[in-house]
Order: C-alpha cells, then sequence, then structure tokens
C-alpha cells in the first residue's frame, strides 16, 4: 500500500513541483488523514541520495560470481534473467569467453542483472529500501533501464527481454563497419559539437555521451568519426580515442533499433516508479509510465546526458551519490560535482560498508 502511496506522490510532485524543491516522503512520511488526504511537506536540512546504475563498457569476464556464491538473493537474479532469457547468460558472465559477453546483446542484460543482484543483497539480506534511502534512480544509456527495475518500473524479467531485445535491435541497426563511437578526452560539449560539425561533411557525426567535463563521446559513420579523430588537435582537445564497439549507438542511424524498442516498449507493463527517474535524453526526473517510455525510445538515437543529469541532480540537493554494480560512474560524478559523497558497491564488502554507513 505503502509503495502505491508513493507511487502517486511522485505523479503529482513531478507534474505539479519543480525539480529538486520538494523532497518524496519516506514510508514514515506519508500522512493519510481517515484514510482521504494524502500530502507531503517540503523537507529541509535532510541529506538527499540518488542510486545509479552503470551502462556498457562496464562488463568483465568474472563479474556476479563472488557475489552469486557469497549470497543466495543474488544466485537467484541471475538465475531469473537466465530463465527470462532461456539462455545461460550468467555462465557468460562467470566465465566467457570475453567475445560472446561483449556482444551488446549479452552485456546489456549481464551488467543490468548484475546491478539488480547488488541491489536485492541490499534489500532482502540487509533490509535496505532503495525508496527509503534513496530520493533519486538514475542510469547511464542501458542503465536508465535497471534504474527503472530498481525503482519497480518493470520487473526483472521484462527488463532482461527488453535489454536483449534492444541490444540486438541496435546491433542489427547499421551493418558492421559502416558506422563507429570515439571518445573525446579534454573535450566539453561546445568543442566536441565543432569538431562532429567539421567532420561531418554529409555523413552523420554526432555527441553520443556528454560524460563529464572532460569526456565527450561521439558517434556516427566511420568515415566522419574517423576524420573528428584526425581533427582533435585543431579544435583544442587532447585526444580522440576510436572505440571498440560493434555499432554507432545514440546516433541518428540508429532509428530503426528506437522503432523496435518503440513496438516492444508499448506492450511492456510498466508501473510508476517508486522513485523520480533522471531521463538520460531531459537530464530532468520523470514518472509517468508513457512519458518514460517516449523517452525510452528517443534514448536509442538521442544523446545520454550524464553531465548534465548529475548536475541536475546535485542542484537538486542530491549529496550522495551510490553507484550500484559498477565502478564507471563514480569518477564522473566526482568530476561533474566534486563536493559530492560517492560510493561503488560492487562486492560484499562493500555491501556490508554501505548498510554500515546508511
Amino acid at each position: 500500500m505503502i509503495a502505491g502511496l508513493r507511487r502517486l506522490l511522485l505523479l503529482l510532485a513531478t507534474k505539479f513541483y519543480p525539480a529538486g524543491v520538494y523532497a518524496l516522503p519516506t514510508a514514515a512520511q506519508i500522512v493519510m488523514e481517515r484514510g482521504r488526504k494524502l500530502y507531503f511537506t517540503k523537507i529541509e536540512g535532510t541529506m538527499m541520495r540518488a542510486f545509479i546504475f552503470p551502462g556498457q563498457g562496464s562488463q568483465s569476464v568474472g563479474m556476479g560470481r563472488a557475489l552469486s556464491e557469497a549470497s543466495p538473493t543474488a544466485k537467484e537474479v541471475f538465475q531469473e534473467v537466465d530463465d527470462a532469457l532461456s539462455q545461460s547468460l550468467f555462465h557468460i558472465m562467470c566465465e566467457g569467453p570475453e567475445a560472446d559477453l561483449t556482444l551488446t546483446e549479452n552485456a546489456q542484460p549481464a551488467i543490468m542483472a548484475n546491478a539488480i543482484a547488488t541491489l536485492r543483497v541490499l534489500e532482502k539480506e540487509g533490509g535496505l529500501l532503495i525508496a527509503d534511502k534513496g530520493d533519486y534512480v538514475a542510469g547511464h544509456s542501458l542503465g536508465e533501464y535497471t534504474a527503472l527495475c530498481a525503482a519497480g518500473a518493470f520487473d526483472l524479467p521484462t527488463t532482461a527481454r527488453l535489454l536483449k531485445l534492444r541490444g540486438q535491435a541496435m546491433q542489427a541497426a547499421v551493418p558492421v563497419g559502416e558506422g563507429a563511437m570515439a571518445a573525446l578526452l579534454g573535450a566539453d560539449m561546445a568543442k566536441a559539437q565543432a569538431l562532429a560539425d567539421a567532420a561531418a561533411q554529409g555523413e552523420i557525426c554526432t555527441v553520443a555521451n556528454d560524460n563529464d567535463p572532460n569526456q565527450v563521446v561521439i558517434s556516427g559513420h566511420k568515415g566522419a568519426i574517423e576524420r573528428a579523430v584526425a581533427l582533435v588537435k585543431e579544435h583544442g582537445i587532447k585526444r580522440g580515442i576510436l572505440l571498440p564497439v560493434s555499432a554507432p549507438f545514440h546516433c541518428p542511424l540508429m532509428q530503426p533499433a528506437a522503432d523496435a524498442m518503440a513496438e516492444a516498449l508499448g506492450t511492456a507493463n510498466i508501473t510508476a516508479p517508486l522513485l523520480p527517474v533522471y531521463a538520460n535524453v531531459l537530464a530532468a526526473p520523470i514518472a509517468a509510465p508513457d512519458e518514460i517510455i517516449k523517452r525510452l525510445v528517443e534514448q536509442v538515437t538521442g544523446r545520454v546526458r550524464w553531465r548534465e543529469s548529475v548536475a541536475a541532480m546535485a542542484e537538486a540537493g542530491v549529496t550522495d551519490f551510490v553507484e550500484l554494480g559498477g565502478k564507471v560512474l563514480s569518477p564522473m560524478v566526482k568530476r561533474i560535482a566534486p563536493d559530492a559523497r560517492v560510493t561503488s558497491v560492487v562486492t560484499m564488502d562493500d555491501i556490508e560498508a554501505l548498510l554500515a554507513a546508511l
């Protein structure tokens, strides 16, 4: 019942109040008067926390093995994902080969499963309720699906199947060898956009990920991306590195994948999340199921506005960021919000340390 009340309050808050002005209540702060009247109040002087979830690139052979051996709860999560996909994904996570794990159709649900296993251990074995201990959730690219699962918008089997399809659709959208991506080090958005414009020459070359103040990723046609890498010094950028990816993610070339996800998401079972979810394409919190679906479709071809998302959460009052299932986002957060407290939770020791700190 409390979960349902939080969803109702969340929908009202995100519709009528600006982000960051009001903190959503914990279960103890929900007030009912004669079973009819619900309200929430501005909470002053309380620390705000965001739980964040990593994206592709955080996978590695062996991921989840130690957690599964230490926790029956984690083992159940990995089995549930295997059952949902009719695949021995956890075997690939533990044993590889790396080439199979790196395939985007495997990497996406694997990264999600590892993060949700970490969260479930915290919840079931540690007594932590994300709705009570958090104010927002967010994820980088595929991590947005993990965030939605963590907040109860999607169940775990649905999330696994959506990410499997997302990976397959993204890989199929562009023939191998026609697209590319590159990381720009020492580049802000202005420099990256100017470089992309100069390198395009009639092809697609666009900013895919705005990760932090000094790292931007571009995506598009292979020729355009290679031209961009060759031009970095002329645009005052320290370095350009071609990324070992199988497709040019988060650019207009992904439109066939966006169409596939629109169809899949249109039939998926989704409810309002227990916490506001920062949408990658908006760098703002959303909660209504229809808008969640719309923004997830846009995300396939759109920019991951991670730097802006973290900055917006910090501006809204978040001082504590907890990354579950990886250690990739935490350094980015520190570069965006240097005064924030950042914690990465991957191992059982990490889980126990977090529980002791909360």
